[in-house]
């Protein structure tokens, strides 16, 4: 079959959001299908600048189609906005202005929609907040999957949002606790629907040698999971799960070794990956962590992702940068803890990307679906604020047999909900239900023909 996947930015080097996440099953769809992407030509999302040339190219076996944006955005402008449109009265012309204030905004991309629907046997639409989603799934909607990424925030209140939500024939939900929340909030028209989220991989189980030197790591025996699941039976920590890299003294060629040496970090530490930003949590994480580190000083906290804000200059705190995903997966392995201090997520790649390699999660309790994560598969703790921070910190800090532990049932929940085979099932099922469920006859809604046209010329 022939897919496009349609989303507002796409690359191999955008790690971490809903691009990542569009990309990790686009890939592997490629390997059974014709895959296209169609996205705009913009790396950052804060201006949506056009970086990326117009057109053409090919990123790991997956043709993507690039549009250039007609604008770029002034975000204090926009904001500003956004915060009349979220406390006052106001029209649909209103809420329209505000679509395109936020963008992308693209025609290029909705004008080759319009002419090129019907060469796809499913259009799958990422993030239900963004314009190409908005107007694109007015296109064609019986051949239209919407995978919304949501959470609660103030825009998805907005009026226009009601449509989005009515329009296409399938959905595929992160999880069971935003279905819950969308059901609530809307009235959801798809006849076909699942939660699906996104698929992890997990890695063998291994243990860099102790002594500095000797062979690198001994190789895994032929059944890793059985391995592990023999442990969890005899109640035996599995030193490979996440129990040499943390305990204050251990060796710093335990598990992780190499990204603690290029580091030079020499004792336990908390891990965040992502956007460095206010609105993912990090301005009120590094607040915690300064005060953990002021009562306990046994512990650092280190950044790896893009840098959105300002980073203080603390003995404690290291920012990592940009890492390779090869890179990004021994970070997660080294770290003795990785902190997702988001309270706004729909999936969070970090946490089960955290649990893949059996480190435990310290997360946002303010976050549900960080929450469920946690209580499902007993991978991990949750906080509420400030004292909470540092009590359960300090307990995956000082407990080894507990992150041991942790660190067996985070794989063990990945393994069971979140295996690649699992997940494109999912798709597939989404996607033969659009062939059932499409009318024989004319199926698109013109863009120019509906309520909201005038708006996006």
């Amino acid at each position: 079959m022939k897919i496009a996947f349609v989303v507002q930015r796409y690359g191999a080097e955008i790690l971490g959001g809903s691009e990542y996440h569009c990309r990790l099953i686009a890939e592997r769809l490629a390997g059974r299908h014709q895959v296209d992407v169609l996205t705009t030509c913009a790396r950052d999302y804060i201006t949506w600048k056009n970086e990326y040339p117009e057109g053409e190219d090919r990123i790991r076996g997956v043709t993507v189609r690039r549009f250039a944006n007609d604008r770029t955005r002034d975000l204090a402008s926009f904001n500003e906005y956004s915060d009349w449109i979220f406390h006052n009265d106001h029209s649909p012309a209103d809420e329209q202005e505000w679509l395109k204030q936020q963008g992308p905004w693209c025609p290029g991309l909705l004008a080759y929609l319009e002419q090129h629907h019907r060469a796809y046997d499913a259009l799958i639409f990422f993030t239900y907040l963004y314009a190409p989603t908005v107007l694109g799934l007015q296109v064609d909607p019986a051949r239209s999957i919407l995978v919304p990424t949501a959470h609660d925030e103030p825009a998805i209140r907005l009026g226009l949002y009601r449509e989005v939500f009515s329009l296409p024939a399938g959905i595929a939900y992160n999880t069971s606790v935003e279905r819950g929340f969308l059901k609530q909030l809307f009235s959801v028209g798809a006849k076909n629907e699942e939660t699906v989220g996104c698929g992890v991989e997990l890695p063998p189980s291994r243990l860099h040698d102790q002594r500095a030197g000797e062979p690198a790591t001994p190789p895994p025996p032929e059944n890793p999971e059985a391995a592990e699941e023999g442990a969890e039976q005899t109640g035996q920590p599995n030193r490979d799960a996440s129990d040499d890299n943390g305990v204050l003294g251990s060796p710093l060629s335990a598990r992780g070794a190499v990204f603690r040496r290029r580091h030079r970090l020499f004792g336990p530490f908390a891990l965040y990956g992502g956007r460095i930003d206010p609105g993912k949590g990090c301005e009120e994480l590094l607040d915690y962590f300064n005060s953990y580190a002021e009562s306990n000083g046994d512990a650092s906290l280190v950044l790896m992702g893009i840098k959105l804000m300002p980073i203080p200059d603390a003995p404690h705190v290291r920012f990592a940068g940009m890492l390779s995903e090869t890179e990004r997966i021994e970070a997660l392995e080294a770290a003795t803890v990785v902190v997702v201090p988001s309270p706004f997520e729909s999936l969070s790649l970090l946490a089960l990307e955290a649990f893949s390699v059996g480190t435990p999660v310290l997360a946002n309790a303010r976050s549900d679906v960080l929450a469920d994560h946690c209580q499902r598969s007993n991978g991990g703790l949750y906080y509420g604020n400030r004292d909470e921070f540092s009590e359960c910190l300090r307990l995956l800090i000082h407990d080894a047999p507990l992150r041991a532990a942790m660190g067996r049932q985070g794989r063990h929940y990945v393994r069971t909900n979140y295996r690649w085979d699992v997940i494109v099932g999912k798709y597939d099922r989404l996607i033969a239900g659009l062939q059932r469920s499409r009318p024989t006859g004319r199926s698109r809604r013109s863009r120019r023909g509906g309520k909201n046209a005038s708006s996006r010329s």
